[in-house]
């Protein structure tokens, strides 16, 4: 970033984003065509997110793990040939007419076996070998008693229980002192090292760290082909609501439900801690990137988890926190709200117009619309079941629907409510119908 970036103001910065988004200096693309198609992809998603009618409604194909299906493998198969798995889905990139590509977010089954995650389960490993997907494994990975802990040194914190806990081949690192005491002693660090254990684990991440950069290579080569066909990055990073990250990652769902009523002023202080270093993430991870979207996945502000009071007072404070220091660094917080946000609209809305893109998965879009519209971009929220088990028909009527309502006078993007893993590819076909016939703007 320029030196002086941070004389700019929040509109300035997301300007300058968006241009760095919309360059295609030294970009390779495989035809002036393709090159163009890029430049009007970018074009329409920021007009939509800054609320203004684009040539037409972007849409975002919900295409998950389906490229998978559709080219006959397993899932366990694609967590091993990550070439065939790249090649699945590029052939589908070429299939649907969206205006982003689906990206194989696949981790090596290899690289799993050698670290031993103990927070996910996966074909092969915790679930049989015809499972079509990953589990991710809830616990208690913070104790109640270690919040004093967590928020006086996270990083320690971190380093000697957390890790240790989630991935078994650094359960060695519980023999490290806290890294604080080894100041002025720095050889004290490497006290652990005559531990056998300790031996095998630098051994075991070595080959783990081998293993990652083979399996990125072809995720690279996907990328940029994907680009050179004119798809831009959609996106820039992730980032957590800190109630979410507390819930989560570490208290478990039972375990941050009781501590609302049991220390809900720890809770809050380690939620608060949360706060920058979320933005300094999510920030790093944009200015790196080309795409100015940070997304997030939104598990408990879900109208069934918790009190439209319980989420004014532990949710939403911290979460705004969040999207306000993201928003004054000019980036686009995308916030997936999964399941239905139906009593949160009036308390969400309190954002600046045009900050971010609300990504509903099963909220009443068309109540959103009122009361959201001229606030913030709205995407979503086709039905994940409607496009597994409904007919071409039923899809193209509801998108329809959204298209002509919800994207009434511009700040609309078509998505699905969530990503497919299964189901009728002539589905997605009809949302892309939809957009072309219903969703240009004259």
């Amino acid at each position: 970033m320029e030196a002086n970036w941070a004389d700019l103001s929040p509109t300035e910065k997301r300007k300058k984003r968006f241009e760095k988004w919309l360059s295609t200096e030294g970009m390779e693309f495989n035809s002036p065509e393709a090159e163009q198609k890029y430049k009007d992809i970018v074009t329409r998603y920021i007009r939509v997110i800054n609320l203004e009618e684009p040539d037409r409604v972007p849409v975002s194909l919900p295409t998950g793990t389906l490229p998978i299906f559709m080219a006959g493998m397993t899932y366990k198969e694609a967590m091993y040939d990550n070439e065939k798995l790249c090649k699945a889905y590029m052939d589908v990139l070429h299939v649907f007419k969206g205006d982003n590509f689906a990206t194989p977010f696949m981790s090596s089954g290899k690289a799993e076996e050698i670290v031993d995650s103990k927070i996910s389960k996966y074909p092969g490993h915790g679930l049989s070998d015809d499972a079509d997907a990953h589990q991710f494994v809830e616990g208690e990975y913070m104790k109640a008693d270690e919040y004093d802990m967590f928020i006086n040194d996270m990083s320690d914190f971190v380093f000697r229980c957390y890790l240790p806990r989630t991935i078994g081949v650094l359960e060695p690192l519980k023999y490290f002192m806290p890294l604080s005491y080894v100041l002025g002693f720095p050889n004290m660090f490497l006290g652990p090292m005559s531990n056998p254990e300790v031996q095998n684990m630098f051994l075991s991440l070595i080959e783990y760290g081998k293993e990652t950069a083979k399996w990125q290579f072809p995720l690279m080569e996907f990328s940029r082909m994907a680009q050179a066909e004119g798809y831009p990055s959609m996106m820039g990073a992730f980032a957590h609501a800190p109630f979410d990250l507390m819930g989560d990652t570490l208290r478990g769902t039972r375990g941050i439900m009781t501590d609302i009523y049991r220390r809900p002023d720890k809770l809050h202080e380690a939620m608060e801690k949360l706060v920058p270093l979320n933005i300094n993430i999510a920030v790093g991870a944009a200015n790196m990137s080309k795409c100015p979207f940070v997304m997030f996945p939104l598990h408990k502000g879900d109208d069934t988890m918790m009190s439209e009071e319980q989420y004014r007072e532990f949710y939403w404070p911290t979460f705004r926190k969040v999207i306000m220091g993201l928003i004054e660094e000019g980036v686009v917080p995308m916030l997936f709200a999964e399941g239905r946000y139906n009593h949160r609209l009036h308390i969400i809305k309190d954002l600046p117009r045009g900050g971010v893109v609300w990504y509903f998965d099963q909220t009443d879009m068309f109540r959103a619309k009122e009361i959201l519209g001229d606030t913030a971009c709205l995407m979503g929220n086709v039905p994940t079941s409607l496009l597994c088990t409904g007919s071409p028909q039923a899809v193209k009527e509801y998108c329809r629907k959204l298209i002509q309502i919800v994207g009434k006078g511009g700040g609309f993007i078509l998505a699905g409510g969530s990503m497919i893993h299964k189901g009728n590819p002539d589905n997605l076909h009809a949302m892309t119908d939809a957009v072309f016939e219903y969703g240009v703007y004259k």
